[in-house]
């Protein structure tokens, strides 16, 4: 008999692809997990993980148990979601990981919403870029993610998430008060491709959408300056240190006395925001008026 303990151990070395972080995101030490696959492959008579110097991969076997692994640990999911719904599950903690502007745009707002609508949950947020929360809502670590489509990004048909679409927004170029085209009113990011550019670490979300950006406009940008802070983007922008694009949303509330803001000319970049849980869970009686909330306050950001 396989435990479902077990896929679960499996399902976090394929996420993290190396038994130290899959051990990291469980709470477990890198010893136990190794005991715990071992076991796992004892169960099953196969061979499941490969280590080398790169870090562990599923083997061939290890991909079809994976496979299964996610139905599986999905209808868990549903089986908790049902019983806590027969035990009318009105009240409890929900924990969501989202990035600050996220915090601020839906995850606040939906907080006043739950109140009035379901005053027995509970919110606990956590500050998490895009990337990072929905590896965090998959190790268990949170319930709710508040993420960012990026490149590579579990897509809509992912066997492990359930995906809710919150809202789109626009990046705008922030330029220097003292750049050739303040004065234009639009921007063309192919005219700023010998500009020093400011944005955020690899890693971040945001960091593919400036680069997959520059790079329709044919250009590599000259990423001179790294921060995921963009309020430390745009006081560097003011300094006169580059360039850079912001989402729209992240500007508001900001000191902008240094920078001018243009709208990109032709389709604009766009940073795509949804909430994820765990495939199975999106019924739990704590999880779906969550949903509810964050769909309910979403709006476009243009």
């Amino acid at each position: 008999m396989i435990e479902a303990r077990r896929l679960h151990i499996l399902r976090a070395v394929a996420d993290h692809r190396t038994v130290t972080a899959a051990a990291a995101a469980l709470y477990l030490t890198p010893s136990a997990v190794s005991q715990q696959l071992a076991a796992l492959e004892q169960e099953t008579g196969h061979h499941l993980v490969e280590r080398g110097a790169r870090g562990a991969r599923l083997t061939a076997a290890g991909e079809i148990l994976l496979s299964h692994a996610n139905a599986v640990l999905a209808q868990l999911e549903r089986a908790e979601s049902e019983l806590a719904a027969y035990g009318s599950g009105e009240a409890g903690t929900v924990t969501v990981a989202a990035f600050a502007t996220g915090i601020g745009l839906v995850v606040a707002p939906a907080i006043t919403e739950l109140a009035a609508s379901s005053p027995g949950i509970r919110v606990r947020v956590r500050d998490a870029e895009g990337d990072a929360s929905l590896l965090m809502v998959l190790d268990r670590q949170v319930d709710v993610a508040v993420a960012v489509e990026y490149r590579g990004a579990p897509g809509e048909d992912d066997p492990r998430l359930t995906r809710v679409p919150l809202y789109a927004e626009p990046f705008d170029a922030v330029l220097p008060v003292g750049h050739r085209l303040t004065g234009a009113p639009r921007v063309a990011l192919a005219d700023l491709a010998k500009d020093p550019w400011i944005g955020p670490y690899p890693g971040n979300p945001c960091h593919d959408v400036v680069v997959l950006a520059c790079e329709y406009a044919g250009f590599a940008p000259d990423l001179e300056h790294s921060s995921d802070d963009f309020r430390a983007v745009v006081a560097l922008a003011s300094a006169a240190a580059g360039v850079a694009l912001v989402p729209r949303s992240a500007l508001r509330g900001m000191d902008l006395a240094g920078v001018v803001v243009r709208p990109v000319d032709g389709v604009a970049p766009t940073r795509r925001v949804f909430a994820a849980v765990r495939r199975g869970a999106e019924a739990h009686p704590l999880l779906r008026p969550v949903l509810a909330a964050l769909g309910a306050v979403a709006v476009p950001q243009g």
